[in-house]
């Protein structure tokens, strides 16, 4: 009983812990609740879908409550009148810990140790050290009212971070149609650009004002019970027990649970409302790499390269080695190679359903539909992700979209079998242009050890340039620039192969005034897919011009969809992308129906220059390919699609396998059996890269086989 009795007089020192934690699962409430009203149209609202939700997604708030409240339990845990009458000790002990945690952050000591833990330890070790200093030259009751001050200041500081990240998640939402993700992960590293995307997209002092104006609402009815919690009676033998039996809750979640407990139900939204976006974040902070053979079904190795080999049959080509593991291929036409120049277009998030030739409605690329029908316009083109660094990789690699992070932004991604190495073989001119600063997503480093010389907006002489935003200069800038660096290739008398990457279509959707029929001030994407159209037809208008015209074939294509959220896990509509070739004195105008990916592009590309090369690209010549296996890749950064023209087959971990009846217009999708063939040649696509990938063996050049 007096065990008890103490220890329920103990516990009222950790109150504000349970403030803390209420007021965090209150405040996830009504953001769940506000997301749940704004996606309405898309989820299912049946009592199992609303009690999976909100049951699922309380627990996800709980265990992120947990880790939220670290720092608060371990200052109240050593925070006694002992610490306050002989501090030196204590600044010590922190400088100590201070410089384990620098150990632990800069991986001099095994990295298995959460860097979450590192940070959290650090900040509160400076904090306090520097509030010790101050304690030293203050007398009983200063040091009392410090106390207070610190807990107080601390929890509004806690308070306005959890206001803004209800603020940040509903943002979020709206732009990609789920909680964090990768995307969250790489604002976070690329502070430059996302901080001025802010300022430029939104009213960035009103929304801090509104915040801090609902911080002090949830900080203001705990202040008397916070500060007088510092005066309840305290023993650390009672403290160490209260405070290691919260702590070992949030071990337990570290541990044991994991971010697919949300996958409750088939319509993706509501397993995104189950989630809770801060677990999101760190799951995908710290798994920006999933091992195929870990989280997903697998064939014997054999088996799936068996597979491979059928799969990367072509006309014309045939395989250097008879190493079952070995997928290299030599490539030949019967016609002389061309030489022609390349100029491959990425324009930015530009989705099919933009272009009236599929669709639209409204008159925003006169430019690409007029160009569409000049050309060879692809129909039923699939982009490999939702990120530009997927379509970079598949229009650099050509490879299937391996889950976790993109292997441009992966470490030990140089020399890699790309087009530029490829082609700069063959004495091309080879370059990658960009309007912004190629630092962001890892480009400018990927490009330049794969084959490619890069040009960004360092390289742009800024008198010639009357407008840019935080993400670059103005596409007909970059064109501008890259007609200039263009001329000089051509007067070296090598052909050459540029890959451009517009930027003006994103966030926050600014371009130049009295270009086309949009305000600019509006800040609309429909003004933004507009200017980028204009911009691509005055660059096409310009080259036209141009000595090299007529020996040049204009690849334009998209990297991804603006948008590839949807009820399903892989709606294939937010994955279908333009593409059109043109080249009037080379190409003949017609439409490619067929279904096409966009680890095609690369090989097709080739093949328009009757190149003959050794391979080790995924992707198929379309042009030089019978019909009857046409398929397509699609991803998320877990989810992996095999797409044929009516079946897609989606992998999932932990080891899932589904298979749907698809309509390829609206992305609707029916529940079928899973069929045992198509299933095994997904698992093949993905499993063998994976597998070459890991043993670092997808290089350039190819070794001659012994």
């Amino acid at each position: 009983m007096s065990f008890l009795y103490h220890l329920q007089r103990q516990n009222n020192r950790f109150k504000p812990v349970y403030y803390l934690l209420l007021i965090f699962l209150l405040l996830s409430f009504i953001t769940r609740i506000g997301l749940l009203i704004y996606s309405s149209k898309s989820v299912d609202l049946d009592l199992k879908t609303l009690l999976g939700i909100f049951s699922i997604g309380l627990f996800y708030d709980i265990c992120i409550a947990l880790f939220l409240s670290i720092p608060f339990i371990l200052h109240i845990w050593f925070t006694g009148e002992r610490i306050y009458k002989n501090p030196w000790r204590w600044v010590v002990i922190g400088l100590y810990l201070t410089a384990i945690s620098l150990l632990l952050f800069t991986n001099i000591i095994p990295k298995e140790f959460s860097r979450a833990l590192v940070l959290i330890l650090l900040g509160l070790l400076c904090f306090r050290f520097s509030i010790y200093l101050l304690l030293l030259f203050t007398g009983q009751t200063f040091r009392i009212r410090w106390r207070k001050v610190i807990l107080l200041l601390g929890f509004f500081i806690v308070a306005f971070i959890l206001c803004f990240n209800v603020v940040s998640e509903f943002f979020f939402w709206d732009e990609f149609g789920s909680r964090y993700n990768f995307i969250a992960v790489d604002y976070l590293v690329y502070t430059s650009e996302v901080i001025g995307n802010i300022k430029e997209s939104y009213p960035v002092v009103w929304i801090v004002i509104i915040v801090m104006f609902i911080a002090i609402l949830c900080w203001w009815p705990f202040r008397r019970k916070i500060a007088k919690s510092v005066d309840a009676p305290s023993s650390f033998k009672y403290r160490s027990l209260i405070a290691c039996l919260i702590l070992v809750l949030p071990i337990l979640v570290y541990f044991f649970i994991n971010e697919r407990l949300k996958n409750f139900s088939k319509n993706t939204y509501a397993n995104e409302l189950a989630g809770n976006g801060i677990y999101e974040f760190g799951t995908a902070f710290f798994k920006n790499e999933l091992d195929f053979y870990q989280f997903y079904e697998t064939l014997p190795d054999k088996e799936a390269f068996n597979i491979m080999r059928k799969e990367l049959e072509t006309p014309g080509s045939r395989f250097l080695s008879n190493d079952i593991y070995n997928l290299d291929r030599m490539i030949s036409y019967a016609e002389p190679e061309k030489k022609y120049n390349i100029v491959l277009i990425s324009m930015e998030s530009l989705s099919a359903s933009f272009m009236k030739k599929f669709g639209s409605t409204i008159d925003i690329t006169p430019q690409l539909d007029s160009l569409a029908d000049k050309g060879i316009l692809f129909t039923k083109l699939y982009a490999s992700g939702n990120r530009t660094v997927r379509g970079l990789e598949a229009l650099s690699l050509s490879i299937p979209p391996l889950p976790g992070q993109s292997i441009v932004k992966r470490q030990n991604n140089e020399n890699l079998f790309s087009i530029g190495a490829v082609l700069k073989e063959h004495n091309y001119n080879t370059s990658y242009m960009y309007g912004g600063y190629s630092y962001f997503d890892n480009m400018k480093y990927f490009f330049e050890n794969n084959g490619y010389s890069v040009f960004d907006r360092n390289s742009i002489d800024a008198s010639t340039v009357d407008f840019a935003n935080i993400w670059g200069v103005a596409d007909e800038y970059l064109f501008n620039y890259t007609l200039t660096q263009l001329d000089k290739n051509y007067k070296t008398g090598q052909p050459f192969f540029a890959q451009i990457m517009t930027v003006s279509n994103h966030r926050p959707y600014t371009y130049p005034k009295g270009r086309i029929d949009y305000n600019p001030d509006d800040q609309s994407r429909e003004g933004a897919v507009k200017y980028t159209d204009y911009s691509i037809g005055k660059f096409i208008k310009d080259a036209s011009v141009k000595p090299w015209f007529k020996n040049t074939i204009f690849v334009i294509v998209s990297d991804h969809c603006a948008n590839a959220a949807g009820k399903v896990e892989l709606p294939v509509n937010g994955y279908h992308i333009p593409m059109i070739m043109y080249a009037p004195d080379i190409l003949i105008p017609k439409k490619f129906e067929r279904l096409t990916a966009q680890i095609d592009i690369v090989p097709t590309i080739l093949g328009l220059l009757k190149l003959s090369y050794k391979s080790k690209f995924y992707g198929r010549d379309i042009f030089n390919y019978p019909e009857g296996k046409d398929r397509a890749l699609i991803s998320t950064y877990q989810g992996l699609g095999y797409l044929t023209n009516n079946d897609l087959v989606v992998q999932m971990p932990p080891k899932k396998v589904n298979q749907y009846k698809i309509d390829l217009k609206s992305g609707q999708s029916i529940d079928v059996k899973v069929n045992d063939s198509l299933v095994k040649i997904a698992k093949a696509y993905y499993q063998t890269m994976g597998w070459i990938i890991k043993k670092n063996k997808y290089r350039f050049p190819i070794m001659e086989q012994k």
